[in-house]
């Protein structure tokens, strides 16, 4: 007969100790962005960026920088991930380093930009 040694089941305390170290680390995940001139709500794979028109808006969001450079008539051009794209309401997502970005409203004061993750790569 051979003799296995049994591992004990983790105790409580290692438990709440694991549990904590998860929320910890989901919350820096939602906590890494920033804004300057804009306000995001951010989820784990996309964010929508809300920029005030007329200063300089930026914002960093999932890793990259993402800026309103100028917004004229329904177009507004930003740059996400160091690279420009022009955008209007309404249009399909642009693939851009990774994401996928569109406009979702343009007024006279707010630019808002939905910024997510390309489930394709």
């Amino acid at each position: 007969m051979t003799n296995r040694r049994v591992s004990p089941s983790p105790t409580p305390v290692r438990r709440i100790a694991g549990l904590l170290a998860g929320l910890t680390l989901g919350a820096a995940l939602l906590v890494g962005c920033s804004a300057e001139g804009a306000s995001t709500d951010c989820g784990l794979d996309a964010c929508t960026v809300t920029f005030d028109r007329g200063v300089e808006a930026n914002a960093r969001i999932l890793g990259v920088e993402a800026k309103l450079v100028s917004a004229q008539g329904d177009q507004v051009t930003v740059e996400v991930a160091g690279e420009q794209l022009t955008l209007t309401v309404g249009q399909q997502a642009t693939e851009v380093g990774g994401f996928q970005v569109s406009l979702d409203s343009l007024t006279d004061q707010q630019a808002v930009l939905r910024v997510a993750r390309n489930p394709n790569g």
